[in-house]
Order: structure tokens, then sequence, then C-alpha cells
């Protein structure tokens, strides 16, 4: 096998192999996370395919100006490696990204990762019992197909009349166009989630101005984000222990705060009074502030983080028009007044296609139908996020109803990872070349589920987001403490599953 290199390390390149017994889509966290886990195991037929030049996931795309996560970087990160010298509390895109490419060197994944490799469909081989995988690179066929591509990572453009005719440069914030000189120009930014929430502040101190087009003012609450000292980062290298217990430390606190958005009441009351008070202190202004006020329960959209979002709009370079964009002209952008607002660049914070990832319009399952054209039939579902009837051998990381609203998503997809090898290892032990989650199964799951999410702010918090679909049911959000969604993950489930031979004859669960 001959390498090449990706950002700072050694991939696989050549051509692919004609059969693994797993093939990784994706190498983000969950990528990443299922390849140390396979070797581990003790699987080292496998195959990590990328499309990009490099690995990362959400962390490689998502480059744009303040970029870095919301949660505490101890508890972003595996717990299987701690890393000792986070430089802040809340660590920035690129440290985010070295880390994923350290450990994938550190655990042996780059050999198996194949960069530039972009699935361009799959199908099920129900005689075979195994994936047909054509790529950008080639064909091969796989066992098992487990897929890491996240959910933050396709960009959502608003369908607005006239969003092509813009005669300057446009982006997504997720494809941040870095070839464009933003100082001293006038840029429209098109929305104000956790994306915006980010890079409006930096852009507020080089263009001439920014207009920022809100259409529903978001929660904001302090992040208290700080560097780490010398003597912390000695603390964390030398001391054992220490960084196990600043992971828990941070843990412990994010886990209690999820009453807040499942029970409401006095801590949810709590919570808003604090936001509420940090924002008459950051914006003295009562005209803007009252622009800035959300008119729904805290957490019912994806609560801001952030120290230096609401100081950046009360800038004299800044105007916050709350309103919502109806239109986009060849050197403008339109409000829902009629307004015109001239500018010479748009950038849109407009969010993801969370759920509607290319993959699932590219697998084709037992039944003939696509992932997506399956989620659009019986509504975005999978058995504890993770399996999907109809779709043998695949398993899906970060999928419905695994996402967060109150601390990491590494935890969820730790266990998942978890989840996935323990069925592997049921099929090694019973001989089973496929196995299948049972729809009554997947049915019941999801009932209790939706149970779970009925009275939490995500469903009944009075606004629109895109945590639910159309119909208004919740396919993004896991109900209740991570601790509960570890536990239902510890054991396979085989008794919802149908597992079959190679003669395609049930196998005893």
């Amino acid at each position: 096998m001959t390498l090449t290199t990706t950002s700072r390390h050694a991939t696989a390149t050549g051509p692919l192999p004609e059969h693994v017994r797993v093939a990784v889509v994706g190498s983000g966290f969950s990528g990443i996370g299922t390849a140390v886990a396979l070797q581990r195991a003790g699987i080292d037929d496998f195959v990590v395919l990328e499309r990009a030049a490099s690995l990362g996931g959400t962390w490689r795309d998502n480059s744009y100006p303040g970029a870095a996560v919301d949660v505490p970087s101890h508890l972003y990160s595996f717990s299987f490696a701690p890393k000792k010298d986070w430089s802040h509390v809340y660590s920035r895109q690129p440290e985010i990204q070295q880390y994923l490419e350290q450990v994938a060197a550190d655990h042996g994944v780059l050999p198996h990762l194949h960069c530039g490799t972009d699935v361009v469909s799959g199908r099920w081989d129900d005689d075979a019992l195994v994936w047909h995988l054509d790529t950008s690179r080639g064909t091969l066929t796989a066992d098992v197909v487990v897929s890491g591509a996240g959910g933050l990572v396709e960009p959502h453009l608003p369908e607005v009349p006239g969003i092509e005719t813009f005669a300057g440069p446009s982006f997504h914030s997720a494809r941040w166009d870095h070839s464009v000189d933003l100082a001293g120009k006038r840029v429209a930014v098109v929305g104000t989630g956790a994306s915006a929430a980010q890079f409006v502040p930096e852009l507020q101190k080089i263009s001439a101005k920014v207009v920022v087009f809100q259409r529903t003012p978001p929660w904001v609450l302090p992040r208290q984000d700080r560097a780490y000292s010398a003597r912390e980062h000695r603390l964390q290298a030398r001391v054992p222990g220490f960084l196990r217990l600043a992971r828990g430390g941070q843990y412990a606190v994010r886990e209690a705060r999820l009453g807040v958005w499942t029970g409401g009441g006095r801590l949810r009351r709590l919570f808003e009074g604090q936001a509420l008070e940090f924002l008459e202190q950051q914006v003295p202004d009562p005209e803007l502030r009252a622009r800035l006020t959300p008119d729904y329960a805290l957490g019912c959209k994806r609560v801001i983080v952030s120290d230096d979002y609401l100081p950046a709009l009360t800038q004299p370079n800044v105007e916050v028009v709350a309103s919502p964009v109806t239109a986009v002209h060849p050197h403008a952008v339109v409000d829902a007044d009629g307004t015109e607002h001239e500018v010479d660049v748009v950038v849109y914070g407009t969010g993801f296609r969370v759920m509607d990832i290319p993959l699932g319009h590219r697998l084709v399952g037992r039944e003939g139908r696509t992932l997506r054209e399956e989620w659009d039939r019986s509504g975005v579902q999978a058995h504890r996020g993770t399996t999907v009837a109809g779709f043998p051998n695949l398993f899906l990381l970060l999928g419905p109803n695994t996402a967060l609203g109150h601390t990491s998503v590494v935890i969820m997809i730790e266990a998942q990872i978890g989840y996935v090898v323990e069925a592997l290892r049921r099929m090694e032990e019973t001989g089973a070349g496929a196995i299948e989650v049972r729809r009554s199964a997947q049915d019941a799951y999801n009932a209790r589920l939706q149970e779970g999410l009925t009275g939490t702010v995500w469903n009944a918090g009075g606004c629109r987001s895109w945590y639910r679909d159309e119909q208004g049911r919740n396919f993004t959000l896991w109900p209740t403490r991570t601790s509960a969604f570890i536990r239902l993950m510890r054991r396979f489930d085989a008794e919802s599953y149908e597992l079959r031979s190679a003669r395609r004859v049930p196998v005893p669960a």
C-alpha cells in the first residue's frame, strides 16, 4: 500500500480493495472513532472513505472566522484520547481538526483512510449479502457499511428569489471562501444561528458595514471562555487522573442543566432570567435590545453561548434587520419591508440539511428504496438512532434522534460505536451474513422516544426550529440524559433483529 499526505499525515492511495469487511464513510469524529474501535476489536479489514482531500468532517468544512465548539474542550474529545494541552476552555476549529489528525495518526487509522473517495451510489445485494459501493475512485463490496456522515456538513440555503443573481461573492458559512477579502466591504449576513454568532464578531472587526438579517432572535448565554494557564497545562500533563476529573466535572455540569430543556419550571426561568440580564448588560440601547429579545422558551431553538456576539451587534458598523430576506438583487439584499440594503458580499449562516445527507439519496436498501425515500415514506427515524428496517448491515452514527441540546455529541458517538462493534461480534459468533432491525422493534422504539419528547421545550417551546420536520415531529434530539443512552447502547439487543446466514435462513438470536 502506498501513502500520500493529507493535512499533516500520510493516508492510503492506490486502488481500493475489491472487498472489505467494513466500509466506514466519513472521517470526522464518527469515522475516526469507528476506525479506532474496529482495530481494538481485532477487525483490520476495513476502509474509511472520505470524499474530501483531508480528514476532519465538520471541523474541516466549517473553517469560517471564529469557528469554535460550544461544549468545553475536555468533553468534546474522545474518552480514549484525552488531550493535555487544549489552548482554551472552548477549543477553536483548527485545534479540533489537528486533534482528529493526531488521533488518526496515533491509532493507526491513516493506512485505512482513502481521501478523495466519494461514495456515489450503493446497493444492497440480498443474495450475496453485501453492499455494492460505487465511488469516485472505483468500486468495492463491503459486508457492512457504517455511515459517519454528520448532519452539520451539507449547507442549507434559503429559497429566496434572485439568490443566484447576486453579482458579488456569496457563500455559506460551511463553504467559506477565504479568497474573498472582507476588509472594508459591506457584508450581508443572513441568519443568526450558532455559526453566525461566531463569525459576525470577526466580520465586525474588519468590514465597513455588517447587515445582519434576523428572522428570529436567539437566546444567548455567556460563554465564559478563557485560555488555559501554563500551570493548568502542567497539572493536566503531570497529575494522574486530572484529565479524567476535568472531563467528569464538565460532564456533570452539562447533565445537570438538562432540566432546563426537559423539565422547565423554576430552572428554565432561572436561565431565562440570566439570559435577559446578560442581554441588558451587553446591549444598552432599549430599541436594539427589544429586537434581540426572544418571545419563545429558552432552548426551543439552539441556544447561543457567546461572550462577543451581542457586543458586536451594538457597534456602529453593524445593523440588525429584524426581518427575513425576501429577495436578492445583483447588488442588494431586500428585507420584508421592501427595503434594499446595498452590499458587496453575502454570507449565509442559514444552517444545514441535518438528516438530508447525500448518502441518504445514494444507498438503496433491500426493498429497492433509497434511505431518503424510506424516510420520506415513514418519517426520519431509526432504531436506537443507528439501524433502519429495510437496510441490512447499515449502521448510522449520529442518526435520527441522537443529537443533543445540552452536552457533547461525542458521548453519543462513542456509545453508538460500541453498539456497532457488539453487533459485529454477534454476527461473527452466529455466522450471520446479514443483520436487519425488525420494523416492529423500530416502530416500538420510536413510539417510546417520541413520547419522551412530548413535554420538552424542543416540542412545546413555542417556536419553529430545525429540530422538527414539517409535521412537527422531532427527528433530531435525544430526549433525556446521555447516561440513559449509554446504558441503552451497552447491550446489543439481538432480539430486535433478524439475523440471516449466507444461505438466507434465519439465524437464532
